[in-house]
């Protein structure tokens, strides 16, 4: 585990952003690429550090929202995320018994976004795109196959010890980003604890060319499937259908991925008398945890390193987003001299964790309960609630527009200055 040492680190005595003490992105994953692509566009340079020797061909995360659209617009990725990606204007909730519970429908935005809809792209896309883009880019150093091994913090900035190809090296930085995933090498340097909880079961994802449409006609793109036994999240990606589901604690992962009761899982979800075939297939622990501070001298958290959560409502990769590119905004203007340093880390601090907690964990943490509801009293009750807001166009707006995550970028936005919050809150 990597050590930190010798925080001492003075934003009056900062060292400034320049290549020989650029921008540091630990972590070559979606948020990871992300600011590093957001940094380049700001004209800060940087290297991004990664564990694995290539981008890895991750399926989990596929959604994204329309405040994320709208922010990737800056970096001129979303035209060719369209080009791939696969447009959904509604999603629905489900009860396994009872079929089709409310459906929801973006376009009741389409006056305040241009992308009312959710974007599926399996976010290993999003990677490839930005790691050919900045392969081409003569102030990005990609430094994959490297581990961080040890981090200390002086007056004037960050070194980071390394251990990659050419052996053990040093690399001084103006501003560390940890985006190096749950298991944070940053986080753990930089002695943050990862506070809240582990769901006792793990959750399994399995993928499969079959056309759940044709089975199921009246299925949406987006299903949340409530069930007091073994709910699901049914969903479609340009790939595939993925089928997601909870692995009891007692049950080992390889007996979860046992091909035969894999097919009797897939078969109860929609009979398909040829078989399911498998194309992709993972299981994975789940938690609530959201980083103590995201911000720790210049040293800052991002994305899963910061917050993980559960799946259900497919905004962790999109909040990790916003991390991103709301620590580059502000990283941006600390390099060029209009920002007051300690201000603008304390910000990213502040209100990112405030977003983690409010609205990425209360959200998603809800919406879990929800489709694993035992009570039947309880379970009829939110069958209800959810039928009630569908059915008024005015509460449904509402509903979309926080799932979406317009409602905390409106709130806080990305990157603003530390003034205009302070005065925003004042009125």
């Amino acid at each position: 585990m990597p050590s930190l040492t010798c925080m001492t680190w003075d934003p009056a005595t900062a060292a400034a952003v320049r290549p020989d003490r650029p921008v540091v992105v630990v972590g070559a994953g979606p948020v990871g690429m992300t600011a590093a692509a957001t940094l380049a566009h700001e004209g800060l340079p940087v290297v991004i550090v990664e564990l694995h020797p290539e981008p890895r061909p991750d399926w989990r995360a596929s959604t994204f929202h329309a405040a994320t659209l709208e922010l990737l617009e800056s970096i001129e990725i979303t035209d060719q995320m369209h080009a791939e990606g696969l447009v959904v204007p509604t999603y629905q909730f489900r009860d396994r018994v009872e079929g089709l519970v409310a459906e929801f429908d973006f376009r009741l935005l389409a006056d305040e976004t241009r992308y009312p809809y959710r974007l599926q792209l399996n976010q290993q896309h999003l990677v490839r795109m930005l790691f050919d883009r900045l392969q081409q880019d003569p102030g990005v150093q990609l430094r994959f196959g490297t581990r961080l091994t040890g981090l200390r913090v002086a007056g004037d900035g960050p070194v980071l010890e390394l251990e990659g190809p050419d052996g053990h090296t040093e690399l001084a930085a103006s501003y560390v980003i940890g985006a190096d995933g749950p298991r944070s090498a940053v986080r753990n340097a930089v002695g943050v604890p990862f506070e809240g909880f582990t769901y006792p079961e793990r959750f399994a994802i399995t993928s499969t060319s079959v056309d759940l449409q044709q089975l199921l006609p009246d299925l949406g793109h987006v299903n949340y499937v409530a069930d007091p036994e073994e709910w699901l999240f049914i969903l479609r990606t340009p790939e595939a259908w993925r089928v997601v589901w909870p692995v009891p604690p007692e049950l080992s992962a390889e007996e979860a991925g046992d091909p035969d009761r894999l097919q009797r899982q897939l078969q109860r979800v929609a009979p398909c008398e040829p078989g399911y075939p498998v194309i992709d297939h993972q299981v994975y622990n789940v938690h609530q945890r959201v980083a103590a501070a995201m911000r720790v001298g210049p040293v800052l958290l991002a994305g899963d390193a910061a917050h993980i959560n559960s799946p259900i409502g497919g905004v962790g990769l999109n909040s990790g987003i916003h991390d991103a590119m709301d620590a580059a905004r502000r990283l941006g203007r600390i390099a060029r001299g209009e920002a007051d340093v300690e201000a603008e880390l304390a910000t990213y601090d502040r209100v990112r964790r405030t977003v983690a907690l409010e609205y990425v964990q209360a959200d998603t943490q809800r919406n879990t309960d929800r489709l694993r509801e035992r009570d039947d009293a309880v379970r009829r009750q939110h069958q209800d609630d959810m039928r009630a807001i569908a059915a008024d166009p005015q509460r449904a707006r509402a509903y979309i527009r926080r799932v979406s995550l317009l409602e905390s970028v409106q709130r806080f936005g990305i990157g603003r200055p530390p003034a205009e919050l302070q005065e925003e809150a004042l009125r």
